[in-house]
């Protein structure tokens, strides 16, 4: 082997102005959600130890350092290839085309373009430069719609990723921190870069690296733990058993499925304490346990009730298969639509991952079937009304800002009797601030435009289903089918036609924007037709789904069932042979009214 050099170097140093290739057969960008959320979180949560309000810009310099581990490239023929690393360069790659994004249009923007791609002679090409991902990563920079369909899989994960990272990324750090954060994480995040001068050395540097046997998981050492405390043999034998069945089950799911797993039941069940949200505050149990679990249970064993022999048996063989067995029912109708748990399906189509551990937190261990049933259920309603609600009023239900408020919530019910239960979460939305009056003022944006789908979707599935017809919400929602739906503006994006209504092209986009002018059509379609004028998409509306149809007046003739659901709910249905501003609000009126239907229901 040649000489190699072993050097550390900031993101800045890194990514500046510098150009790495990933050979063909390492071309797989594999990260997940959980990946990419940990990384963030890390990112942010180091960040926020540091900073304070008042603080100058100058001041970050002072800030620690973040160790972001090591990456091991190949320079040769003036090309340097990622061995081992890709994984996180291209995922910090994406959070910067973020942040870029995110301060596009401020004064106080820091220079990161140099970061992300150079151009030469007018030519721009990624600091990262895949041939395949370059269309991608181009329409995430210049925050372009962009097609995964027929896309390698390296690319639907780019752009899945890059779509997460505003779900994660902590409004705390949106505004005044915003520049402050990307200064720290440009020249104070670091890794080691491992430079070999052949590719057959770096490829003998990524072996040696990783194969000095596997470390052991959080999972493992847990059970390593809690088996050591059971004395007798034989019930230790079938404690081991019971928890091998158990993970196997759980990584059916997801091979990492085990540890999001405890997490959650940790977190939900005796947690008692998370970080305050402001710079300088200590982790506490719920952060903890967000990594290294198993110390956590070790730390705090008296605290959670095991102390004898005994206690650890129970934990293995009793509480730990019940919530496990919960848990797996709570993923498998989070993918699977089932009318008994629809909820369950609706917050995980709003990403609101959160749910598990609140669900959790309500489950008592003498739980039987029918009264978990009825929790889950119960959770997961007043989950969807509160999340409509702030969807509605335009407030954020990122992660970030989520985390705090749904572990205190998690303590409210915890291990609640379904009334106890009932008349909790009941209060808790009868003292919400927020309300479904918010969508008066309801429109497309591009905070909205991640929910908008979901509420589109949600109301014609319910004026459907209530007509007798044959409904599927999870089509309505599904990406990943060849023809998906796209958001229909009914007024088409001709400004010209609109200007004697609006000498302000503002003003006719933002009215265009209203929830009222929206429909859900079938992709071809919306892409086909979308410029044409109304009376030109009056007709085609009637062959799609019944909100569309529901436009034209042929929709009100010989259909009963459509007309007495609108009679029994009341709805101010209506024709319209023609689209003009005063109808848009009527539309958004009666969107109110069924939202108001379904988001407005008792929590039995």
């Amino acid at each position: 082997m040649k000489k190699i050099d072993g050097k550390e170097k900031s993101l800045s140093d890194l990514l500046s102005y510098k150009k790495y290739t990933i050979h063909y057969y390492q071309r797989e960008y594999r990260w997940g959600k959980k990946q990419i959320e940990e990384l963030v979180e890390d990112l942010t949560g180091e960040f926020l130890d540091y900073y304070e309000t008042g603080h100058t810009l100058d001041m970050v310099n002072t800030y620690g350092h973040y160790f972001l581990g090591s990456i091991v490239v190949s320079s040769s023929d003036s090309q340097n290839a990622i061995i081992d690393g890709q994984q996180r360069l291209t995922s910090l790659t994406l959070l910067l085309i973020y942040l870029n994004n995110l301060q596009k249009h401020r004064e106080d923007k820091v220079p990161i373009d140099h970061l992300i791609f150079s151009q030469v002679h007018g030519k721009k090409s990624f600091n990262i430069d895949v041939e395949t991902r370059n269309a991608c990563l181009d329409a995430l920079y210049t925050e372009k719609q962009f097609n995964i369909e027929g896309q390698p899989e390296s690319v639907k994960a780019i752009s899945e990723r890059y779509n997460e990272i505003p779900t994660i990324f902590p409004e705390a750090i949106k505004n005044d921190a915003l520049p402050f954060f990307i200064d720290w994480l440009i020249y104070n995040v670091d890794l080691v870069q491992i430079l070999a001068y052949t590719e057959q050395d770096a490829h003998k540097i990524f072996v040696s690296m990783n194969d000095r046997g596997l470390s052991l998981t959080p999972t493992e050492m847990l059970k390593g733990f809690l088996l050591s405390q059971i004395q007798s043999d034989t019930i230790r034998e079938q404690a081991n058993s019971v928890w091998k069945q158990k993970i196997l089950e759980l990584n059916q799911i997801d091979k990492e499925e085990d540890g999001n797993f405890f997490r959650n039941w940790l977190r939900a069940q005796y947690a008692e304490t998370i970080r305050e949200t402001k710079a300088g505050a200590e982790k506490e149990d719920w952060d903890i346990i967000g990594k290294p679990f198993h110390k956590w249970v070790r730390d705090n064993a008296k605290n959670i009730g095991l102390e004898r022999s005994l206690d650890y048996s129970r934990f293995v063989t009793e509480y730990f298969p019940k919530f496990a067995d919960v848990y797996k029912q709570l993923k498998k109708y989070s993918v699977q639509f089932d009318a008994d748990y629809e909820c369950l399906f609706f917050n995980a189509n709003n990403n609101f991952t959160l749910q598990y551990q609140v669900i959790l937190s309500a489950i008592n261990p003498m739980d039987n079937d029918a009264t978990i049933k009825q929790k889950i259920q119960i959770v997961s309603r007043y989950l969807d009304q509160y999340i409509a609600r702030r969807a509605f009023n335009f407030k954020t239900l990122d992660y970030s800002a989520m985390k705090n408020p749904m572990f205190k919530l998690s303590k409210k019910i915890r291990q609640k009797s379904v009334p106890e239960l009932k008349t909790i979460l009941q209060n808790e939305l009868n003292a919400m601030e927020f309300t479904l009056e918010g969508i008066d003022r309801f429109y497309l944006n591009q905070y909205t435009a991640r929910y908008m789908l979901h509420i589109l979707a949600r109301v014609t599935y319910f004026i459907e289903k209530g007509s007798g017809g044959l409904t599927k919400f999870e089509d309505y929602v599904d990406r990943k089918i060849s023809n998906p739906f796209d958001i229909e503006h009914i007024w088409a994006n001709r400004y010209e036609r609109f200007k004697q209504d609006f000498p302000l092209e503002e003003d006719f986009q933002k009215v265009r924007s209203k929830f009222g002018d929206l429909l859900l059509l079938p992709q071809d379609v919306n892409r086909s037709f979308g410029d044409k004028e109304y009376k030109e998409k009056l007709p085609v509306y009637l062959r799609e789904n019944l909100l569309a149809q529901s436009l034209n007046e042929i929709c009100y003739i010989n259909n009963p069932k459509f007309k007495t659901f609108i009679e029994n709910e009341n709805l101010p249905f209506s024709p319209m042979p023609e689209f003009i501003r005063s109808n848009i609000d009527e539309r958004q009126k009666l969107y109110k009214e069924i939202c108001k239907r379904i988001w407005n229901r008792n929590l039995d």
